[in-house]
């Protein structure tokens, strides 16, 4: 017997009995950006390697360890997307949709970084991704933070995740920052772990971000980035502050937040939760000012955030969300003519009901079996159709999830029984 080929190690499977949850959530954010105006992009799983470089940094967890990177037969170095924002900026610049231009873009599918796999970080992940380009000010950074809440409360989510944010400043401000913090942090070089003596020379802050409990107290001890912002940068953020109390939205001021991506600038914020164990983050963003005139085009402001699908799902399933039935109707077919006529049937009621979730049975078998199936499909109800019911002109129908009697509607009644349940809610 031939070994069985199995999925590559921290890439999943999402099966039929949990798509539904997927669906469910995947519809509501689509329904939450549609409602602020937000437009779907679609961008290549593959690119150039070197505009990740460009981006997120090469001194960086990703773009030195994580990133599954090939050459083509053309010698090209290729790369499996590590994130969205990058490829978003790229399509934003070779399609001329960025400079003097307001930009609202959204997008979903699959992200690929070589990493450990543990519950809530895979090699093969799901994001959502939604970056703003051409506007400057705090408000657009405030929408998108909205929009997060807005997502959360959709979902049913709001409770158990808390808003972080910090301020980054402007390029010039962190690197007047960065000098103060190689200076606090190689006079405690003995305490730094290996990790962190190699970030000392390529990207500093990245130490903050550092999860080693040993370094903790350090950590804690070094200067804040919040305290050597400009006016500019410091009334950007306190604007932002102030939309959210105006609005009711809580945070917490993380001096520490800095995000392990080298674009972000000024803005970054993180909703985290204690109910993922270790991976707690389930959506993170920030504004990149900087980034599209980085990568070849002209000085463009812009900001964005993505959304972890894989946590969000497990939040779902933590707080016991569960999608409504996938099957409104099963169709019991016995007999040769009920089998035909049946399917003649099915085709009506789903031209007369596009809405209608109906499930026809195929493959034969007795009642029994077939109605156990109708049972196992999770619908409502059971339409039965033998040679009797056939003759007579009628369906049975018998409610499967509550203790009804079977009754039987005219064929050419079957249509307007399943509008007067839909307007009763039933």
């Amino acid at each position: 017997m031939a070994k069985n080929v199995q999925a590559i190690r921290g890439m999943h499977d999402i099966l039929p009995s949990q798509t539904p949850l997927w669906q469910l959530l995947e519809d509501r954010v689509r329904n939450v950006l549609e409602r602020y105006g937000y437009r779907e992009i679609r961008m290549p799983l593959v690119e150039q390697t070197e505009l990740f470089k460009r981006s997120i940094g090469e001194v960086t967890d990703i773009v030195e360890k994580e990133m599954y990177t090939f050459d083509d037969r053309n010698g090209d170095s290729l790369t499996l997307r590590p994130e969205g924002t990058a490829g978003c900026v790229r399509a934003g610049i070779e399609n001329g949709l960025l400079y003097n231009q307001v930009q609202r873009l959204w997008y979903q599918g699959p992200m690929f970084r070589h990493e450990r796999p543990q519950k809530g970080r895979y090699r093969q992940f799901q994001q959502i991704g939604v970056e703003a380009f051409g506007m400057a000010g705090p408000d657009i950074d405030l929408e998108l933070i909205l929009i997060t809440h807005r997502i959360w409360q959709t979902l049913g989510l709001s409770d158990g995740l808390e808003l972080q944010i910090n301020s980054l400043g402007t390029a010039d401000e962190r690197l007047v920052y960065r000098e103060l913090l190689v200076e606090y942090l190689s006079s405690y070089l003995d305490q730094l772990d290996e990790e962190s003596r190699r970030r000392l020379k390529g990207n500093p802050l990245r130490i903050l971000d550092s999860k080693n409990p040993d370094m903790r107290e350090l950590i804690a001890g070094a200067p804040a980035l919040m305290d050597h912002l400009g006016e500019e940068s410091q009334a950007h953020f306190d604007a932002i502050c102030a939309g959210l109390d105006a609005v009711g939205v809580v945070y917490v001021i993380n001096p520490r937040l800095v995000r392990g991506l080298d674009y972000y600038a000024r803005t970054v914020f993180e909703w985290v939760t204690d109910r993922l164990g270790a991976q707690g983050t389930v959506c993170a963003g920030g504004r990149y000012d900087g980034l599209v005139e980085q990568l070849g085009g002209r000085a463009t402001t812009a900001v964005g955030f993505a959304v972890g699908v894989e946590r969000l799902v497990a939040l779902l399933e933590e707080a016991g969300i569960e999608p409504e039935e996938q099957v409104d109707a099963y169709l019991v077919l016995m007999g040769d003519e009920p089998q035909r006529q049946g399917l003649l049937l099915a085709e009506r009621l789903r031209d007369q009901l596009p809405g209608l979730r109906l499930l026809t049975h195929c493959g034969g078998g007795g009642f029994k079996s077939q109605f156990k199936k109708a049972d196992r499909s999770g619908a409502r109800f059971a339409l039965i159709l033998g040679e009797d019911e056939l003759a007579k002109g009628v369906v049975g129908v018998k409610n499967l999830r509550e203790q009804t009697e079977q009754q039987e509607i005219a064929l050419d009644q079957l249509a307007e029984f399943f509008k007067k349940n839909e307007e009763n809610g039933i």
